[in-house]
C-alpha cells in the first residue's frame, strides 16, 4: 500500500534537487519549494497516516475494522450473522503475496481488509471462525429448546 507514496517521495526529492540546482531565480526556486512541499504533504504523508491508523482485528466472535484520519469509523461483524469471503489479488500484490480480503455481508459497503499477507490463510480462518460460530449458535438454540421439566427436545422443535 505504500509503494507508490514510497516511489513519488523519491522522484519527488529527485526532481526537486534537481530544479533547485538548475534554475536561476529566486522566485522559481521558491514555486518548486511549494509544488515539492504540497506533493509530499498529500501525495507522501496522508497516505502514509491513512495506512497508519487502520487497524483490523479478528477475535473468536466478531472482526473489528477501525480507521481513519480525521473522522474515526469503527464496523463490527459477528461470525456468526453468516459471510461470504473472497481474496482479490491484483498482479502486484501476487508479487508480494498479500491480497485484499473482501467480506461480503449483504449489505451495500462490503468489509474490506486491504493488503492482507498470505489473504489465503486469513480467509481459511475466517471460515473456520465463522463455522464455530454457527455451531455454537445451533448448541444454544438447542439448549433452548429444552422443556422445564428437564426434557430435551431431541427432534423436530420449531
Amino acid at each position: 500500500m505504500l509503494i507508490l507514496p514510497v516511489l513519488l517521495l523519491m522522484a519527488t526529492a529527485g526532481a526537486a534537487t534537481y530544479a533547485l540546482l538548475v534554475l536561476p531565480e529566486l522566485w522559481q526556486r521558491l514555486a518548486v519549494g511549494a509544488v515539492t512541499l504540497l506533493v509530499v504533504l498529500f501525495g507522501c504523508l496522508l497516505p502514509f497516516l491513512a495506512w497508519l491508523t487502520r487497524r483490523t482485528t479478528i477475535t473468536s466472535r466478531r472482526i473489528i475494522m477501525r480507521r481513519g484520519v480525521f473522522a474515526r469509523e469503527r464496523r463490527e461483524l459477528l461470525h456468526s450473522r453468516g459471510y461470504d469471503v473472497v481474496v482479490r489479488r491484483t498482479w502486484i500484490q501476487g508479487t508480494f503475496g498479500s491480497g485484499d480480503v473482501r467480506i461480503n455481508t449483504g449489505h451495500e459497503h462490503p468489509f474490506v481488509i486491504a493488503d492482507v499477507p498470505n489473504p489465503f490463510q486469513v480467509q481459511a480462518a475466517l471460515h473456520e471462525l465463522m463455522e464455530g460460530a454457527h455451531t455454537l449458535v445451533a448448541d444454544r438454540r438447542r439448549a433452548d429448546q429444552s422443556m422445564a421439566d428437564g426434557d430435551t427436545v431431541a427432534w423436530g422443535g420449531r
